[in-house]
């Protein structure tokens, strides 16, 4: 039997973990053995007896650099009991997370995941020990714990038995390079609003139709960059034309 998609935390904050992961479809998956999570205390990797994490940058400058030995350190270790998976550093200055990077991890045995704090983590033992350096978006957290996690509830909800219906994993955003269309749900008229006519036709043809103009049209709408290939150029966006008013067909 195989063993568990597993991911390993390094972090000077372990007792954060699994906070929110231990929650919902990630915190019963969690329960039921169908991941792994373990968090890593970078200070016991320190070799002082403050157990120091992090120095002053070489060049000047404000704020402290978390220190090469010890993330080395702590690496070799996890990698030495078995920690499987990419090595991850969770970095503003990464490249763009995206669906399909979360869909190949989630296809690997687990992943190691680095968490800056401070001013961030000495560029050697990054090259030294092959990170792969991930940004989750165009703004700055106080560390990367929450990024981390974020991470890791993105990979284990795409694993087998997390979600019910693994049906809807194929229909939500980015499933296709494109955002989702719009949910309804009762009462059919809410403050004046009603449901789209077409929901309620019972023509299963037809709301595929819409669902997909209207994935488009948001799409088109809010992430055009989804809608062009690697040169530019558009793609998928065949059909599109805008929403149509609620309650009314499109």
């Amino acid at each position: 039997m195989n063993a568990p998609w597993t991911a390993t935390v390094l972090t000077i904050f372990p007792e954060m973990f699994p906070g929110p992961l231990g929650f919902s479809l990630s915190g019963r998956g969690l329960e039921r053995g169908l991941w792994r999570l373990r968090a890593v205390d970078l200070r016991d990797f320190a070799s002082d007896r403050h157990r120091s994490v992090d120095d002053t940058p070489f060049g000047g400058g404000a704020g402290m650099v978390m220190r090469p030995d010890v993330v080395a350190r702590a690496v070799d270790a996890v990698r030495g009991e078995g920690a499987p998976g990419p090595l991850v550093y969770l970095t503003p200055r990464g490249e763009r997370l995206t669906q399909a990077l979360v869909r190949a991890w989630s296809e690997e045995p687990g992943l190691v995941l680095l968490c800056g704090r401070y001013e961030g983590v000495d560029q050697r033992v990054i090259e030294a020990r092959g990170f792969r350096e991930v940004s989750i978006g165009d703004f700055v957290l106080s560390g990367g714990e929450i990024a981390a996690m974020a991470v890791i509830d993105a990979c284990v909800r795409l694993l087998p038995g997390i979600v019910g219906d693994a049906a809807s994993l194929a229909e939500e955003s980015f499933a296709e390079d494109l955002l989702e269309y719009p949910q309804y749900t009762r009462p059919r008229v809410f403050e004046g609003r009603e449901v789209p006519a077409v929901l309620l036709s019972g023509d299963h043809a037809r709301i595929r139709q819409w669902r997909r103009e209207q994935a488009l049209a948001v799409t088109l709408a809010r992430r055009p960059d989804l809608l062009k290939d690697g040169g530019g150029k558009p793609k998928n966006a065949v059909g599109v034309r805008p929403a149509p008013a609620s309650g009314e067909h499109p």
